[in-house]
């Protein structure tokens, strides 16, 4: 997922309340450096929220004490391993977070047909093999219907163009990822860090989503020391849809109780 359709709609919002919002990608995708392209490596994308975090330190009228994350889906995931990590952190917001790798991959393949499965985890070694040799990556939709070979099929995977890019703004929104990721996924569990997460922590479920899964994040959440759930109705985009006003009026009133000077931690 890239910054632009993914944050736009809420980084504009917090802007308009009165905080500064830093959006990146990270690298080998939108307009990152790093080569061979589209390829996810999880240990580096969280690098790539710890290095966000040291450059907004360094920006201008910003308190570094006063710094808080916030991530869609898996880049929600990635707040949990991030927060963690970075005790400085004043909070943290994960929405509709992939938490449980393992818990989504059964509920995945029960999306797919057999014959789809099989040639997605096909294309993944694949594209792993090919990968030790040094050859292109193997891409796969990020998104397909049922019978699709995509990175998820799950009923509300389609979703994501209406919610995301219904003006169709983003001409160059590269929606492929490396194939290889299909034998990462179910091994990725960053809700496992939840307990040494040390900040205030907002998890935002929405009760219908079939991407992410709600029931890992609210036990992911339970687990974290000072943590509160937001349930949406909906599917996995409703933050961005029908839900959208919402889920923006609780992450901003979160951000307000603990990023607001007057009302130090």
């Amino acid at each position: 997922m890239t910054k632009e359709p993914a944050s736009d709609l809420f980084a504009a919002r917090f802007n308009d309340a009165g905080f500064a919002a830093l959006a990146f990608d990270h690298r080998r995708f939108g307009e990152s450096g790093g080569a061979p392209r589209q390829i996810v490596r999880l240990d580096e994308q969280v690098a790539d929220w710890h290095a966000a975090i040291e450059c907004a330190t360094g920006l201008p009228d910003v308190d570094p004490d006063r710094i808080s994350v916030w991530g869609f889906s898996l880049a929600g995931g990635h707040v949990f391993r991030v927060a963690a990590g970075h005790p400085r952190l004043a909070c943290a917001i994960a929405q509709t977070p992939v938490v449980d790798g393992r818990a989504l991959a059964r509920h995945a393949l029960r999306s797919m047909t057999p014959l789809s499965a099989l040639r997605l985890f096909g294309r993944g070694v694949a594209d792993a093999l090919g990968g030790l040799v040094g050859r292109p990556p193997l891409l796969v939709p990020t998104a397909g219907p049922r019978g699709a070979v995509a990175s998820l099929t799950t009923p509300d995977a389609m979703d994501g163009d209406r919610a995301l890019d219904p003006d169709r703004r983003h001409a160059n929104w590269e929606q492929t990822v490396a194939a290889r990721i299909t034998l990462q996924i179910g091994g990725y569990r960053p809700g496992r860090h939840a307990s040494r997460i040390r900040c205030p922590l907002l998890v935002v479920v929405c009760d219908q989503d079939q991407s992410a899964l709600p029931g890992p994040a609210i036990r992911a959440a339970r687990n974290a020391p000072q943590s509160g759930v937001v349930h949406l109705t909906g599917r996995h985009y409703a933050p961005f849809l029908e839900s959208h006003e919402q889920a923006v009026a609780a992450e901003i009133s979160f951000l307000e109780k603990y990023l607001d000077s007057r009302d130090p931690r």
